[in-house]
């Protein structure tokens, strides 16, 4: 028995040392968040009603992230009389960053607001000013009229690294000065929507009214603004993403300088090289930004790019994927020239530019006849393909060739993700012009080797990687 009491001893001694050991390297969060939080602040938003004429009664949701919002509906005037809607109003976060009252938060919580409140942590509520805002890349700057406010200190992603400690505080669903914690997920992430910003990904509870608050790193210096979630019913599922300082800064400086923001610009689409890809292009290891198109005019035109060309290096900067261009291209200077190298058929090309300015987006959308009787079916990809007409080339000003595929039978196409309506412009660099260009390119290919064929679909060109096995 006194055997069993002293194995007993001993196990508990282990575990209590094994507990405190745990416990003395996680961080303690106290001294950053009192040294940090008079400096967070609430944002709510207010945009004006709109009549909404008689006999329609208003049920728009209380402010956003308001909580049980979703439980209260009211309406206003009496059958017979106009009704008017309430005003919209929003909640998010923000935070100091000089003494003489400018404030940074996400575009998104200011948008068309009509009025900004800032409430600051010793419950004062100040009128604030929008000095500017910036859509791409969800930043805007505010003033306030107030001295000696407390400030944040600026940091910089750059020397953030993966698994590292990272703090949040902000106004989720209203609750004010809200602190939650967690690390950092990865880095350089791009989202579908956001080209221009390599969103920072941490596991940091962020919910609606989190949006413009601060990122900290444990020395407690901003190191990002809370401004995304990945989630599939509007909670929090533990991916959030927060933009870079460095870009936020240079946005602010912009917007501070000159009310807009300028980016530069290339004049390229571009794709990541998957392994396939790579295979294709003879490359050891998938790396770089694969050029899809080469838009009319631009800079990149002028300078001497291919569509196939794999851009490596930009200025300097390794590229090692495609959404690592669109940041450093959007930060250079313009009329700046740089150096770029690609590879280009297997060899090494260095190219020279003039960085262009970035101006609104133009999308343009394929428009053909697709119910032509004359279509060849190509065997070896098991796929129906259509010649353009004059007039479809007409109506797309930016196509000179390729052919369209009507119909896609089980095969190496459909295998590689070719749909019906895709155009095919290019098969292993050789332009196709007509169904016989394709036929005949098609039937020199090699067997069981990946062969990069160019589609565009809806208006955005794509490489894909097509494998013919006999």
């Amino acid at each position: 028995m006194l055997q069993r009491k002293g194995w007993a001893g001993w196990f508990f001694a282990l575990f209590y040392v094994a507990v405190s050991t745990a416990n003395a390297q996680l961080p303690d969060f106290t001294r950053l968040v009192k040294k940090t939080g008079a400096a967070v602040v609430n944002v709510s938003t207010t945009q004006k009603p709109a009549d909404l004429g008689p006999g329609i009664p208003d049920e728009r949701q209380g402010p956003e992230g308001v909580p049980f919002d979703e439980l209260f509906k009211r309406f206003f005037g009496a059958p017979g009389h106009g009704f008017r809607a309430r005003p919209s109003k929003s909640l998010g976060s923000g935070f100091i960053i000089s003494d003489d009252g400018y404030v940074m938060t996400n575009h998104h919580v200011v948008e068309n607001a009509d009025e900004i409140i800032v409430r600051l942590k010793d419950r004062r509520e100040l009128e604030a000013k929008l000095i500017g805002s910036d859509e791409r890349s969800d930043i805007a700057l505010l003033k306030i009229d107030a001295d000696d406010l407390p400030v944040v200190t600026i940091g910089s992603e750059k020397n953030l690294e993966v698994g590292e400690w990272v703090l949040a505080i902000g106004s989720p669903f209203g609750f004010e000065n809200s602190v939650t914690a967690g690390i950092v997920s990865a880095k350089g992430r791009s989202l579908p929507s956001d080209n221009y910003v390599p969103y920072i990904q941490t596991d940091v509870a962020i919910n609606p009214g989190n949006s413009g608050g601060p990122l900290f790193n444990l020395k407690g210096e901003v190191v990002g603004i809370n401004s995304q979630i990945s989630t599939r019913d509007g909670r929090f599922m533990g991916v959030s993403f927060s933009i870079p300082m460095s870009i936020a800064m240079n946005v602010v400086q912009q917007l501070k300088a000159q009310g807009e923001v300028i980016r530069g610009w290339l004049g390229v689409q571009v794709q990541d090289v998957s392994r396939e890809l790579a295979e294709s292009f003879g490359m050891r290891r998938p790396h770089g930004a694969l050029v899809a198109r080469v838009l009319i005019n631009s800079p990149a035109e002028k300078s001497g790019f291919h569509v196939g060309d794999i851009i490596i290096e930009f200025n300097r900067h390794i590229i090692e994927t495609s959404s690592a261009l669109p940041p450093i291209v959007g930060m250079t200077p313009i009329n700046k020239k740089v150096r770029v190298k690609v590879i280009r058929e297997k060899k090494l090309t260095e190219l020279s530019v003039n960085i262009g300015k970035l101006s609104a987006d133009k999308t343009s959308k394929l428009k053909v006849n697709k119910d032509s009787d004359f279509s060849v079916y190509i065997e070896r990809l098991a796929i129906n393909v259509l010649d353009l007409t004059e007039k479809d080339r007409k109506k797309n000003s930016g196509i000179k060739q390729g052919v369209l595929v009507q119909e896609v039978k089980s095969g190496p196409a459909r295998d590689a993700g070719i749909q019906s309506g895709d155009l095919i412009l290019r098969v292993q660099n050789k332009d196709i012009g007509s169904a016989q260009d394709l036929d005949r390119v098609v039937k020199s290919l090699p067997p069981k080797k990946s062969v990069a064929v160019l589609v565009q679909r809806g208006g955005s060109p794509v490489f894909l990687a097509i494998r013919i096995e006999k």
